[in-house]
């Protein structure tokens, strides 16, 4: 394996958790600057906003399995093979960062921010550990993997406000602290440059 890949792959779980450590001490800065941020979120919720953010928030599946899907399918209608390829990237990156995600949350196990902070009010109580933002990992590794494979302003700029829009609405559903979709977004956009060698 390439070093700079391995340095990704390996490095890429321990730098996560490093900075979850710096996060992670009872009363620190950044912890309270996390609640602080929540809090703010959940007092200016409409309605209307709740609905657009829920809506979002679901959309991360659909994105994720939608766009390699729809590349195949392309790829397979034109006999596009470099199209088929690029399915395989954007589906790639997208597991690695799932299994990343899933392997960090398991280890670190921080409690989701309604549960650790009694004044933060959640749209609804996910279940599963908070950190890193699982749905910020995903759609961020859809994003950056599409982006890498098509680098066009089109592709760049709905991709990213897609996945930026998604992450958001985990922090204002009160379900994910920002540092959890921080880290999600650096898991994500990490998990497209180990499996570069896929892209075409």
């Amino acid at each position: 394996m390439n070093p700079i890949k391995k340095i990704y792959l390996f490095g890429l779980p321990s730098l996560i958790l490093l900075f979850y450590t710096s996060v992670s001490a009872a009363q620190s800065g950044l912890q309270k600057l996390d609640d602080k941020i929540m809090i703010d979120l959940q007092q200016q919720r409409t309605p209307e906003q709740t609905g657009v953010f829920l809506f979002l928030s679901r959309t991360h599946l659909y994105g994720d399995i939608g766009i390699p899907a729809g590349l195949l399918a392309g790829g397979i209608i034109s006999n596009n093979k470099e199209m088929r390829q690029n399915s395989l990237y954007v589906a790639s990156s997208t597991a690695l960062s799932f299994g990343l995600t899933f392997l960090i949350k398991h280890i670190v196990k921080r409690p989701r921010p309604f549960i650790q902070n009694i004044n933060i009010v959640p749209v609804y109580r996910a279940g599963s550990t908070s950190f890193p933002s699982g749905h910020t990992s995903s759609s961020f590794a859809t994003a950056t993997a599409l982006s890498r494979a098509y680098p066009k302003w089109y592709v760049i700029a709905p991709a990213y406000l897609w996945a930026g829009s998604v992450s958001y609405s985990r922090m204002y559903l009160g379900v994910h602290y920002p540092t959890d979709v921080a880290a999600g977004a650096i898991i994500g956009t990490g998990s497209t440059f180990i499996l570069q060698s896929l892209k075409k």
